[in-house]
């Protein structure tokens, strides 16, 4: 089978549902993190955000997903490779990939903080008088 059929691609467009799937199964986070998403979502949208403020928002959240799931994956290679025993090598790979998440989400809460409070401040101005 090429690589290029569409065959193919649908295979690896399954293995890939497959994949987020397991991840979803796994890891805690990355579904704590989906439903902040959500909500997120739903505030832009409750908040009339503009068309770029509200794929802002979105590209953090898809920023935020995709670093958990390279953290997940990072860490079950790792696992895999030094069969579940510690290494610190190991621990620092898992760490660094960690980090990464941390470093993702901490960016995404500073542009949401730009992003929502001036309008929920409007708001709130609004409604205090």
């Amino acid at each position: 089978m090429s690589k290029y059929s569409q065959k193919y691609f649908f295979k690896s467009f399954g293995c890939a549902i497959h994949g987020i799937k397991l991840a979803f199964k796994s890891e805690k986070n990355l579904t704590r993190q989906s439903i902040v998403g959500f909500l997120a979502i739903v505030f832009a949208f409750l908040l009339k955000f503009s068309a770029v403020e509200f794929c802002i928002v979105v590209m953090c959240i898809a920023g935020v997903l995709s670093a958990e799931l390279f953290n997940s994956a990072i860490e079950y290679t790792v696992d895999s490779v030094f069969k579940n025993n510690f290494t610190k090598l190991g621990g620092m790979a898992k760490d660094i990939a960690a980090g990464a998440v941390c470093f993702t989400s901490i960016t995404a809460g500073v542009i949401g903080a730009i992003l929502f409070l001036p309008k929920i401040l409007l708001i709130l101005k609004e409604v205090l008088g």
